[in-house]
């Protein structure tokens, strides 16, 4: 998104929004939405082959106050981003004409619109404690909570999830960026105390139940403070070339490629060095994820730990996305004792997730601390986490807002 990222550990609510709303624009917000960031517990890069992944909610949030504007103004405005308000004309918004964060909540009005939504202009403050840059879908629970805003400004238009592919089709033709529709989904759709086990191709998913400390584990996200950016074509490339690895195998996707044909496939390519890679990772990727799941589901999050190294191991030599920060905190963690680690998110940057033993917690994070000052590198934020929940839109915060019912501004 381009933001500057916010401190994990300060929280923002509802009302906060609210009152910033107020100040930046003059009048009250009609209502506050909100949407979270996430995490992947694996699945890495299979979306773009109609794969399979794993996510997570985080607890934390992006909030956006609105309220709704008759002269077709959309007006924009950002606590983590310096300058005033950004104004736009709904009507003349289109792909390439909006640089910088306003492309996310600017994209997602123009995708309602292009499908038939009757929405119109809106004052909008954003406020987010989902840290920026860290590979943890801040642009995603933006792009979300957005929808849920302009859907409860001018809609119902649809449900959660028909707003997550909107929110996608925002990013991917407004934004440029081609991702996969995990992101906003899991902001749209996760649980509390679970991840979403999502099919990619058919948009069906199902909760699988994942409570860490229940189990005496800790999930740390580790922050390493290197920004990462998609669309530089780094993502697309891979992409690409999964593409045509798939055409060159006769399938649709490689999820089509069972785990158990991997050998084959891999010979059948032995003259494009430069798929096979690809193949191997993404194939292998699917497994682990239908792996992690039976094991979740079987109450042995503890025994998904090597997975997730072995996911590292895959993202890093073979898809070729890793950097060298996260693969330090891979290192150092699982020497200090943690069960398992891999980076989360597009790589080249961003962050790390590690499951840990509750008792292993404190010698996890010095470790990996000591690993980054021993290196020169900037200090990483550490911070624990607990698979949170997509919140209801505005009935998770009417309890700090109330709606106003005076007119929309012009």
């Amino acid at each position: 998104m381009g933001v500057r990222p916010a401190d994990p550990g300060r929280p923002v609510s509802a009302r906060r929004a609210a009152e910033a709303f107020r100040a930046v624009h003059g009048a009250p917000c009609e209502g506050v939405w909100a949407a979270p960031g996430r995490v992947n517990l694996i699945g890495e890069y299979t979306d773009v082959s109609d794969g399979f992944v794993l996510p997570f909610a985080l607890p934390h949030l992006t909030w956006v106050a609105a309220r709704r504007r008759r002269d077709g103004l959309l007006r924009l405005h950002s606590a983590a981003v310096g300058g005033g308000v950004v104004e736009l004309r709904a009507d003349r918004l289109a792909p390439g004409t909006v640089g910088g964060w306003a492309a996310y909540p600017a994209g997602v009005l123009w995708a309602l619109r292009a499908a038939g939504h009757p929405a119109r202009g809106a004052d909008l403050h954003v406020e987010s404690d989902v840290p920026a840059g860290a590979g943890l879908s801040s642009s995603a629970a933006l792009e979300v909570a957005t929808a849920l805003a302009l859907d409860g400004l001018y809609g119902p238009f649809t449900d959660p999830p028909g707003l997550a592919r909107l929110a996608r089709h925002a990013e991917n033709a407004f934004v440029g960026v081609p991702c996969g529709a995990m992101d906003q989904t899991a902001a749209a759709c996760c649980v509390a105390g679970h991840a979403l086990h999502l099919d990619i191709r058919h948009l069906t998913w199902r909760q699988i139940p994942f409570d860490p400390t229940a189990h005496g584990l800790r999930l740390l996200v580790v922050d390493t403070r290197v920004a990462h950016a998609l669309g530089d074509g780094e993502y697309a490339r891979r992409r690409a070339g999964c593409e045509a690895a798939a055409r060159a195998l006769g399938v649709r996707a490689l999820r089509d490629v069972p785990y158990a044909h991997l050998p084959a496939a891999l010979d059948a390519l032995r003259d494009d060095p430069g798929l096979r890679p690809l193949v191997r990772h993404v194939v292998g990727e699917n497994h682990r994820v239908g792996a992690v799941a039976a094991l979740l589901e079987a109450g042995d999050p503890r025994a998904a730990g090597p997975l997730l190294t072995a996911g590292h191991a895959s993202l890093r030599d073979d898809f070729g996305v890793s950097c060298p920060e996260l693969d330090l905190v891979v290192a150092a963690a699982c020497g200090a004792g943690a069960v398992g680690a891999r980076m989360t998110g597009a790589g080249f940057g961003g962050s790390a997730l590690v499951l840990a033993e509750e008792a292993d917690d404190r010698a996890v994070r010095r470790a990996v601390t000591d690993a980054f000052a021993a290196a020169g590198h900037r200090p990483p934020r550490i911070f624990a986490v607990v698979p949170g929940r997509a919140p209801d839109g505005w009935a998770d915060v009417r309890h700090a807002v109330v709606p106003s019912r005076s007119p929309p501004q012009y």
